[in-house]
């Protein structure tokens, strides 16, 4: 399968924040986010082709590591990606998988699904990406898959907010799925890739989650080492 790229690194989002892992990231995207922070496994994939062992022996080679997080891209579309999955298992592997949560998960092995919904203020531009804009937002909320990643998985919920709307907007998407969802699961997330973007939307995405209950959700690699690959 397409591998963009393999690194060790200290997990940046979500509850994990700041635990070592592995990260493998699928080359590939059914999705144009129109501030997407990843375009080499999205809007101009790349990389290399990658067998499933080549892949789990990357993953041996850091001998502290007990996570891995499988991300993207869209790493739900990768061919092998249930066969890396099940073998990472076996070796007795936490796996994290960070997906849009636009294709079901059908039994892949799994600790954690990090599950990050896609709202209004992804769609690329309409003049210039037309068909991607269209495809984009018959795609980005299937609420039928979400509820199949949360009746099968321990999860989390991360959106990304760039404004006090998107939180009127990711309520009435968490209302739709009619499952009892604690808030504590519930991560919103600055949109921005860098630092001074990010603590400009903390300061008032903070008040937001502290009146509402949600998890706030930083981005510990930004911090660490800036908006480069690798981290």
């Amino acid at each position: 399968m397409l591998i963009a790229e393999t690194f060790y690194s200290l997990q940046g989002e979500g509850t994990l924040a700041g635990v070592p892992s592995v990260f493998i990231r699928t080359s590939g995207c059914n999705l144009r986010c129109t501030w997407c922070d990843t375009p080499y496994a999205s809007w101009n994939p790349e990389g290399k082709q990658r067998t499933v062992a080549s892949l789990v022996e990357e993953v041996q080679k850091h001998s502290a590591a007990r996570h891995v997080v499988l991300t993207g891209g869209e790493p739900m579309i990768a061919k092998e990606i249930r066969a890396l999955a099940a073998e990472l298992k076996k070796l007795g592997y936490h796996l994290t998988i960070e997906t849009a949560a636009t294709v079901a998960p059908e039994g892949i092995a799994c600790d954690l699904a990090s599950l990050s919904p896609k709202l209004l203020n992804s769609a690329p531009d309409g003049k210039e990406h037309g068909a991607w804009r269209k495809k984009h937002e018959a795609t980005r909320w299937q609420p039928e898959v979400v509820r199949a990643w949360l009746d099968a998985y321990d999860y989390q919920l991360k959106f990304v907010v760039a404004q006090p709307a998107d939180v009127e907007e990711l309520e009435g998407m968490l209302t739709s799925l009619h499952r009892e969802i604690p808030r504590h699961k519930v991560l919103l997330m600055p949109e921005g890739t860098s630092v001074e973007q990010i603590r400009q939307r903390a300061s008032w995405l903070d008040a937001l989650c502290k009146a509402r209950g949600y998890r706030y959700a930083h981005r510990l690699h930004l911090e660490l080492y800036g908006n480069r690959r690798g981290t």
